[in-house]
């Protein structure tokens, strides 16, 4: 995608968000579904801004921020790290990223979705050993799956599921009810 073209995408976009009805979600929940592509320079900044305007006058308090992080480490990872599948790339095509907002009175998904089968790293249990930190905690941290590591700290849960026809959707959920971040 040309630089002209990212910014009108970009540009129309932030409109969209600007304008958006706040759901209700007291009835049965609400579904906002959002198509980016990994090449947009502002991919992240977009899916977090729209995250904020789906939950505008709905969801208030640290939900909202622990929200804008998670989608923006869940995008940032198909930017950084999806490679399609043969049979889902396009030569000089660009990478589609769906991301899925659900929202329901008791729990808030986000899901964001890609062209790569390969199933994601999820980091078990604890990353550091707190013995080891010290003047070199760089040298500790993991050389990936730091994004789905601090996802997993804010959200109350993170999966993945494999789509059919190739691709994989990780899934994070935030309990409304109550909300605590951890």
């Amino acid at each position: 995608m040309d630089a002209g073209k990212a910014e009108y995408v970009a540009r129309e976009l932030e409109a969209y968000a600007h304008w958006f009805a706040a759901p209700d979600p007291s009835a049965s929940g609400h579904l906002l579904a959002l198509t980016l592509f990994a090449e947009c320079g502002d991919v992240a900044r977009i899916a977090r801004d729209t995250t904020s305007a789906f939950l505008r006058g709905v969801v208030t308090g640290d939900v909202v921020y622990d929200a804008r992080l998670a989608v923006s480490e869940l995008v940032g990872n198909v930017v950084n790290h999806a490679v399609p599948d043969r049979s889902r790339s396009r030569p000089g095509g660009c990478r589609r990223i769906d991301v899925t907002y659900k929202l329901y009175p008791k729990w808030f998904f986000i899901g964001v979705k890609d062209e790569d089968s390969t199933p994601p790293l999820l980091p078990m249990g604890d990353a550091l050993c707190p013995e080891l930190v010290g003047e070199l905690t760089e040298a500790v941290l993991p050389d990936s799956g730091r994004g789905l590591m601090i996802t997993q700290q804010i959200a109350a849960a993170v999966w993945w599921t494999p789509e059919e026809g190739g691709g994989k959707t990780v899934w994070c959920r935030f309990d409304l009810d109550g909300y605590r971040p951890r």
